[in-house]
């Protein structure tokens, strides 16, 4: 059996979909569309969906995943994004996005196993924090004494990553690629964790020090807030460059319900919500 014919077969589980709720795609206010454009396109690989002289809509396979906005008019204050994380099916595919940045002088400023992934970070040239990453399957994730995921910060093989790529020419992401997660900068760990758990139903996956994962169905996280640079952080200002907003994907018609119920209690409405830092979370039709 081909490889090929083997995948077909035995398609790869998305550990981040396979939840009640998940993220779609996150929103940048940005001050140069058309290069931010650029580089996501060109660099990161994803492909031009929608664009007009407001705003770009770029993604992977038709999946909407990163939507620029013109017109940011402030600087990015303290809180707000730390990195969207852009997850691609395998880890062939994660090597060849790294042969493609070799190859074109994509600079990268780290590369971590975090024994549930691995991944490669970078930002965009307005400073977003970008992650590239792959999922090892579930039943790899390593557990702690009562059950609780383990997760760490160890070193990423480049060359044993890089001898995964499949050696062709880079042609984009893959179909198959979402938007795994998003990690915030906010001004306390409690805070957020009042909101995205007590409020909006995320459990906490995983403590760092000075940081909380959050998720839905035992995902590894969809959600991280840390303090690491923004501890006592107050709400951004109306038309700040970076995050503007980002979505929320309910599985199904009654998870889309509870959502819905919990946005509208937590002081938004039945479609959005924004968190004590002014971050908006929408929730897709």
């Amino acid at each position: 059996m081909s490889a090929a014919t083997e995948a077909l077969a035995h398609p790869i589980r998305n550990e981040a979909l396979d939840a009640p709720v998940h993220i779609g795609a996150v929103s940048l206010r940005v001050r140069d569309l058309a290069g931010l454009t650029a580089f996501y396109r060109d660099a990161i690989g994803l492909s031009v969906i929608e664009q007009d002289a407001e705003r770009a809509m770029l993604g992977a396979g038709g999946e909407p995943l990163v939507k620029l906005e013109a017109g940011a008019q402030h600087p990015s204050s303290a809180a707000g994004l730390f990195h969207m994380a852009i997850l691609l099916p395998s880890r062939r595919d994660l090597g060849n996005w790294l042969q493609h940045a070799a190859q074109t002088s994509v600079p990268l400023e780290g590369a971590s196993n975090h024994l549930v992934s691995e991944a490669l970070y970078l930002s965009d040239p307005e400073g977003n924090g970008i992650e590239i990453y792959r999922d090892r399957s579930r039943p790899e994730w390593p557990r702690l004494d009562g059950g609780r995921l383990k997760m760490a910060t160890e070193r990423l093989d480049l060359d044993a990553l890089l001898r995964d790529a499949d050696g062709r020419a880079y042609s984009g992401m893959p179909e198959g690629t979402v938007m795994g997660h998003v990690h915030l900068r906010v001004g306390d760990v409690a805070q957020a964790e009042g909101f995205y758990r007590d409020a909006l139903g995320f459990e906490v996956t995983v403590h760092y020090p000075g940081a909380s994962f959050m998720a839905t169905g035992g995902y590894h996280h969809h959600i991280a807030a840390n303090t690491w640079h923004s501890r006592g952080a107050g709400p951004r200002r109306d038309n700040e460059a970076g995050l503007s907003s980002f979505e929320l994907v309910a599985r199904d018609a009654e998870a889309h319900a509870a959502l819905s119920r919990r946005m509208a209690a937590a002081g938004g409405d039945a479609g959005s919500v924004v968190d004590p830092w002014g971050n908006r979370i929408t929730l897709r039709p």
